[in-house]
């Protein structure tokens, strides 16, 4: 089964949606509830019919380049205006108030800036 150029892996239904960038697991329950299919079944055993429901419904969402494009507008609006958030985002920093004396590895992409003993590694000849 394939939604907006994404194949769907073949498990169970909210697991499945939760592929697509922007639905999760509880969004891909309710999906499964708005659409009336059992979301215990697994993407492969889905009639047409289902899947056109499924389909129909992903695609009245912003999900996947939709939303990326939005967020990444988001974030550029803020540098643009000088916040503090964009500040934040454009030094590759955290955004939501947390510590950056320790943690914050996941930001900054695990750098690890500190030193070691101080002392060079003298070469052995």
């Amino acid at each position: 089964m394939r939604i907006s150029g994404i194949t769907l892996p073949n498990k169970r239904l909210p697991y499945s949606l939760a592929t697509l960038y922007g639905v999760g697991i509880p969004l891909g329950i309710t999906i499964c509830a708005q659409a009336k299919v059992d979301a215990t079944k697994k993407a492969d055993e889905l009639t047409a019919e289902e899947e056109q429901a499924i389909r129909k419904i992903v695609e009245s969402m912003k999900i996947e380049g939709d939303l990326k494009r939005d967020v990444s507008q988001n974030i550029k609006r803020l540098k643009d205006i000088g916040a503090y958030r964009g500040s934040r985002h454009a030094k590759h920093l955290p955004v939501r108030g947390q510590r950056t004396k320790t943690n914050s590895r996941t930001v900054r992409g695990n750098v690890r800036k500190t030193m070691g003993s101080g002392r060079r590694k003298v070469e052995k000849t």
